[in-house]
């Protein structure tokens, strides 16, 4: 009996491919992303890779210091590439794409940039022991190369253009270095850390530098020198290598803004806490100004709105020549601490040799800019606690103001949404708020949510009676979303639509003759979904609360024909108010397009699908939200299945309950507070919340705050209820905060040693996310497999 219980608990599976109905959507092409120039002459189409081999994953890779580093070429590892550049005219337009050419074969495309006056685009091309630069001339599509060993690891924004156009700034490789080896040598001593009595609360993160050796590696590969590269020239180094997190042009082109790590490193905290220096360099690579040295950063105060002590957030002042702009908390980071001034924003002008001038007291904590001109910019503030935030105009001329607020509202209210402020590239390719001739309007674009389901529109705001103007809205039957002005005005727009059955392409608006163009004619990427029904569902819960969900059933399914297996999808969200948790953010007119992780896909295999189905965790009086966790859980879980069960649609015997990360946290709380499903699917979960003792998702609390919350909410303190059988899926290298894969494997042993039914699938090289082929392809099999066996059997 022993033997045979020992030879089911573990199984040889070789990588195994799902039925056709799941493989051929997997194996689906995407379809391409669209970036528009900056003057409004060319858009970019570009395509994203499918599914890597293993192979890729399984490449040498080094995680340090809260990063994961590609040690052969210098880059950044499991990044996310385009494998395919073309590029279309938008007036007189054929209708063709044509190719950019000279492009090495087989291309992974990680990063382009326009240069300001939309004529060239710059392409950084990974290749197996290099990252090169290229820039293709967008009139002829022709590419030419350079520069080699460009460097990306801890700056992931390693190329700019100059405003002019001229040159490209660029991250690079330590030129003669010699070729470094990353093997682990023989420690000469133990790893020791000591706390000196200062209470540090730091979340799980993961990747973090261990040893000595660790540290001598970090140091390498972040190490890399600044380069200028200009058409047909050999690439110029501005200055000594050093620890370059970043780098950025003053508008005017005459300055450079750097931050610089540097030593002590810590055993505690990713490097972006690091001790770093910014500094002011002259586009020549001549330090002229020395604005701050940050220290290690390892005490930062409770709460999410708590920051670190000093200034942060250097940026340079977009409609201004050379002003470097930056914020500084003034109730020392520390969110519990009365202030009449959270945070204070200073800026410095060109030639930096005057005293920085405070230009902006916010009531909360700093969360953006967005420049517009001399006399008026955007600023934006929010706390958390409470979920304001606020939008403020000020004037950047000025000093010693509050501005004027504009808006004050709660973050998670969707129906009041006023949308975001739209953007154009100006003369010198830097982002600023987009107006009219006479700068007495702004734009703003928005999702339009409404008890009917999001309607996005692009409004016109008054500036001095802040009273708005729609433009345009999208109608029924579609979801069409705001994409780019196209040119200087305001009367032509590019947009995005789609329906339930249609594939999302572009079209162009001219609001001034009341016409619409097709600009694109991308063709239905899932024939054998096109008759799916998709409805956006609305039920309640039993305290009053309104819930919505997406509701997918097979392509000529009827009532008719009976109820049918169920597998439902969800992700909790806390809420401050009740009044917003039920609020419609979802579309009942968006393309079915699963992705290849999404629950959807099983519509395809007779099951009904109900997908972001409403799970909101709501603060009750006194009472913060994850207090009544999992009672509310429960709640959310049984409205959904009573309103399937009771429309005829749903067995209340065969639904299961799935989910992804926090998700996964959800499907096992469920299994272990109910009896309302059949089986779950918790993939990259989290069960024991005394493993993160300093806070996860929305909770603030530490675990010895709220020490009855924390096990109340672990799944793992309940493993011996959990009868319904269990499908555990997670990445082998999960660097997520939290997530870590021992979670999965310890919820499986507790579960296995109490007799319960369970099976833990560990996906070699993948993260948090699932990217290789063989990775998708078998996840997807043993879900399948797992929903048959217990839904249909």
């Amino acid at each position: 009996m022993s033997l045979t219980a020992n030879a089911l608990s573990q199984e040889p599976v070789r990588y195994t491919e799902p039925p056709d109905e799941l493989k051929e959507l997997l194996e689906a092409p995407s379809t391409p992303v669209l970036r528009v120039n900056p003057t409004s002459t060319h858009v970019l189409y570009a395509y994203p890779e499918g599914m890597p081999d293993i192979s890729e994953l399984a490449q040498p890779e080094l995680k340090l210091a809260g990063i994961r580093i590609n040690p052969a070429n210098y880059g950044a590892s499991r990044t996310l590439f385009f494998n395919k550049l073309t590029l279309r005219k938008i007036e007189n337009d054929s209708g063709e794409e044509y190719p950019i050419v000279g492009l090495p074969e087989e291309v992974k495309i990680n990063l382009f940039r326009w240069s300001p006056d939309g004529a060239k685009l710059a392409i950084m091309i990974y290749l197996p022991h290099t990252i090169e630069l290229w820039v293709a001339d967008v009139n002829s599509g022709k590419a030419s190369r350079w520069a080699t060993n460009l460097h990306s690891t801890i700056n992931t924004s390693p190329i700019a253009w100059a405003p002019d156009g001229s040159y490209i700034l660029f991250s690079s490789r330590v030129p003669y270095r010699e070729e470094f080896d990353y093997t682990d040598p023989l420690p000469e001593g133990p790893t020791v850390q000591q706390t000196g009595g200062l209470a540090a609360q730091e979340r799980t993160y993961q990747d973090l530098l261990k040893n000595m050796a660790d540290e001598m590696k970090f140091e390498h590969f972040a190490t890399s020198c600044i380069m200028k590269v200009e058409a047909g020239k050999e690439p110029v180094m501005l200055w000594n290598p050093g620890m370059f997190k970043s780098f950025s042009i003053s508008p005017d082109g005459q300055y450079i803004l750097v931050e610089q790590l540097m030593r002590p490193f810590s055993y505690n905290v990713p490097y972006y806490r690091f001790p770093t220096c910014i500094d002011i360099w002259t586009s020549e690579g001549r330090i002229c100004k020395r604005l701050a040295e940050i220290p290690l950063v390892e005490y930062i105060p409770q709460g999410f709105s708590a920051v670190r002590e000093g200034p942060r957030n250097f940026q340079w002042q977009s409609d201004a020549d050379a002003t470097v702009v930056w914020v500084e908390a003034m109730d020392g980071g520390d969110p519990k601490k009365e202030a009449e001034v959270r945070d204070q924003l200073f800026s410095l002008k060109a030639p930096f040799k005057d005293k920085a001038q405070p230009l902006l007291s916010l009531k909360y904590r700093y969360s953006g800019i967005l420049w517009g001109w001399n006399s008026l910019a955007v600023a934006y503030e929010s706390w958390w606690e409470t979920r304001r935030e606020r939008t403020i105009f000020f004037n950047p001329s000025k000093t010693m103001q509050s501005g004027q607020i504009v808006w004050d509202r709660s973050s998670q209210d969707a129906y009041g949404d006023p949308g975001k402020f739209i953007t154009e590239a100006n003369i010198q390719g830097v982002w600023v708020l987009k107006t009219d001739k006479g700068k007495q309007k702004l734009y703003l674009s928005g999702e339009g949510n409404s008890p009917a389901g999001s309607m996005p529109f692009v409004d016109e705001l008054d500036i001095k009676t802040l009273k708005t103007k729609r433009l345009w809205q999208c109608h029924a039957p579609y979801y069409e979303s705001f994409s780019n002005f196209i040119g200087n005005k305001v009367d032509r727009i590019l947009t995005r639509r789609e329906s339930s059955d249609e594939q999302p392409n572009y079209f162009i608006h001219d609001l001034k003759k009341g016409k619409v163009s097709q600009f694109t004619r991308f063709p239905h990427p899932f024939p054998q979904l096109k008759d799916v029904k998709q409805e956006l569902v609305k039920y309640k819960r039993d305290d009053g609360i309104e819930l919505t969900a997406n509701l997918y059933l097979p392509a000529g399914y009827s009532l008719s024909d009976g109820p049918l297996p169920v597998l439902m999808w969800a992700y909790p969200e806390e809420y401050v108010d009740p009044d917003l948790a039920g609020q419609v953010k979802e579309s009942p007119y968006r393309f079915i397009r699963p992705s290849r992780l999404s629950p959807v896909l099983w519509v395809a295999r007779g099951y009904a699908v109900l997908d972001n189905l409403g799970m909101p965790i709501v603060r009750r009086d006194t009472l913060e939200p994850n207090d009544t966790f999992t009672e509310q859980l429960v709640a959310n879980a049984k409205a959904a299945v009573d309103y399937l069960v009771g429309r005829g649609i749903a067995d209340p015997a065969r639904i299961a309950i799935g989910g992804h990360s926090y998700g996964a946290f959800m499907t096992a709380n469920l299994l272990a507070h109910s009896n309302l499903f059949a089986a779950g699917i918790a993939r990259s979960g989290a069960y024991n919340r005394t493993l993160t003792p300093f806070g996860f998702q929305g909770e603030e609390r530490n675990l010895w705050q709220a020490p009855d919350t924390y096990l109340k909410m672990s799944p793992f303190m309940y493993a011996d209820r959990i009868k319904a059988p269990i499908l555990f899926i997670h990445g082998a290298e999960d660097n997520n905060s939290g997530t870590f894969p021992m979670q999965t494997e310890r919820m499986y042993s507790a579960i296995k040693g109490h007799g319960g039914i369970a099976r833990m699938v560990i996906l070699p090289f993948e993260g948090h996310g699932y990217r290789a082929r063989q990775s998708l392809m078998h996840s997807t099999w043993e879900m399948d497999r797992w929903l048959e066996m217990y839904l249909k059997k």
